[in-house]
């Protein structure tokens, strides 16, 4: 038996329409040439063949050949589909010396001609591509209008579900055919000045259910579309512990006032070089020792110079991988979308990641230009990780090397905790330095500690620095004795 809904077929779509389309409606989908219509088009049919149900693909603009052509490239097959190709009518001389504009008459022979393949196939769900060809035959736009309209009632009698592609080249049409459509989904291309072409994808109109309102990024890929629905946190809410998670290195979990708690973000910050990422591979590593999953998403660098990295300093990276405690994703911010990067997150959380590194933001940042939107992107996305009790370390390279930085934009009042790593000049050399400047989840250290990154000890945290002032600052003054700071090693003073 069909069901009260249509399910669309595309991976993310139902998720936005809630459920599927509503059957014996007519839709309108509209997008320019290349958004994908008639291959979101096709995946509606093929779904319904695969229920069951009768297909039939009205096609004003491409031959049937062309229309199998794109289908195999997506691995598909049309057996099933009734294909209706409609070729221009031949133009009839005697035509223009008739009462009717030519033009009128082939529009009525043109919709003659899909009425009669529709009442021998009696489909459950019908495609026309495109409106425009019938647009461009209509006298004028009343003409236009009332012929979708008397199409319209037509199919509600045959208990048929219809997608109508527009392709906007008309743009004098307007929103007529909107008020006409029991929904509006609209396709949109966005060129970026580097990289891939973006997609998104809204519904404008949908009468009588409710539906994710917003953009979605989608893409089209081998195997037709798949959306992303745009995330809603509140939809995630969960129950866990609110214990703290260890380092490793003692010295680092005091400053941190025991570790980082469950369900909170951690914005590390400071200059290229300093050792940020590092912070975060230890952070995953250990969980990775006590059984725990993490999950590093590295815009920036590539696994093959973090593992190296990482064995001269003592951490053994490709060990948690290979022992499936720790995923490592290289990402590229001029392919991936949003949408795609929040799919690809949550993936990991419903497969038990519990920790989640982000390196770094700078780049997430270049993919995302409009900066209200990602202030309003991250927010939604700390959010979901806290309500799932995933620990998040955001790492962000802040400009200048030493003396004055700063960030490219501020995410610092999003984050429960900030810590901030700064190189400093201190007895002819070049030092680095700890501190944490915020934390909402409780005590922290106020104190500013040597951070040192050696073969033998990997991530070290020294002793408070108390010899000096302006440590934060790049150049600091000295208001102690000598030997006031940890050696090469990581060794104390003194010891």
């Amino acid at each position: 038996m069909i069901g009260a809904t249509a399910g669309t077929g595309i991976v993310g779509l139902d998720a936005v329409v809630l459920g599927g389309l509503e059957r014996r409606r007519l839709y309108l989908i509209e997008g320019t040439p290349g958004s994908g219509k008639t291959t979101l088009a096709m995946q509606f049919l093929i779904e319904g063949t695969q229920q069951g149900e009768r297909s039939l693909f009205v096609s004003l603009s491409e031959t049937e050949a062309e229309l199998r052509s794109s289908a195999a490239s997506h691995g598909w097959s049309l057996e099933g589909v009734t294909i209706l190709d409609v070729p221009p009518l031949e133009a009839d001389p005697d035509r223009q010396q008739a009462l009717l504009h030519p033009s009128e008459v082939e529009l009525g022979e043109t919709v003659k001609v899909i009425l009669d393949k529709i009442d021998e196939v009696k489909p459950d769900r019908l495609v026309i591509d495109a409106l425009t060809e019938l647009r461009l035959l209509a006298e004028d736009q009343f003409s236009y209008r009332r012929q979708i309209l008397t199409l319209k009632r037509y199919f509600s009698e045959r208990d048929c579900t219809v997608l109508a592609i527009d392709d906007l080249t008309e743009i004098a049409s307007g929103l007529q055919l909107h008020s006409v459509a029991h929904g509006v989904l609209s396709l949109e291309q966005r060129r970026m000045e580097y990289g891939v072409v973006r997609r998104r994808l809204s519904v404008i109109k949908l009468r009588g259910v409710n539906f994710r309102s917003g953009f979605h990024d989608y893409v089209i890929e081998t195997g037709g579309i798949k959306v992303y629905p745009s995330l809603v946190a509140s939809e995630y809410a969960s129950e866990f512990p609110s214990d703290s998670i260890s380092s490793d290195v003692e010295a680092l979990d005091q400053l941190l006032g025991g570790g980082l708690r469950r369900g909170t973000s951690t914005l590390v910050m400071g200059p290229s070089g300093v050792g940020k990422s590092t912070f975060g591979i230890q952070y995953a590593l250990a969980a990775a020792k006590r059984g725990e999953s993490a999950a590093f998403f590295a815009f920036d660098e590539s696994y093959r110079t973090a593992a190296d990295r990482a064995a001269g300093l003592g951490m053994d990276l490709a060990g948690a991988i290979e022992d499936k405690r720790l995923s490592w994703c290289d990402l590229s911010p001029t392919t991936l979308s949003p949408g795609e990067f929040v799919d690809r997150v949550q993936r990991h959380i419903a497969a038990g990641v519990r920790i989640v590194v982000i390196d770094s933001l700078n780049s997430y940042i270049a993919s995302m230009p409009e900066e209200q939107a990602l202030i309003l992107h991250m927010h939604e996305l700390l959010t979901y990780l806290g309500n799932q009790g995933v620990v998040t370390i955001l790492i962000m390279a802040q400009h200048g090397l030493v003396g004055e930085t700063h960030a490219p934009i501020d995410l610092s009042f999003m984050a429960d905790s900030v810590v901030v790593l700064r190189y400093f000049e201190a007895e002819g050399e070049v030092r680095k330095a700890i501190s944490v400047l915020k934390s909402r989840s409780g005590f922290h250290e106020k104190t500013i500690r040597e951070y040192s990154l050696t073969s033998s000890t990997g991530v070290h945290v020294g002793p408070p620095i108390r010899s000096f002032q302006g440590v934060l600052t790049g150049v600091p003054t000295f208001v102690g004795g000598p030997g006031s700071l940890a050696d090469a090693n990581g060794r104390a003073p003194g010891s």
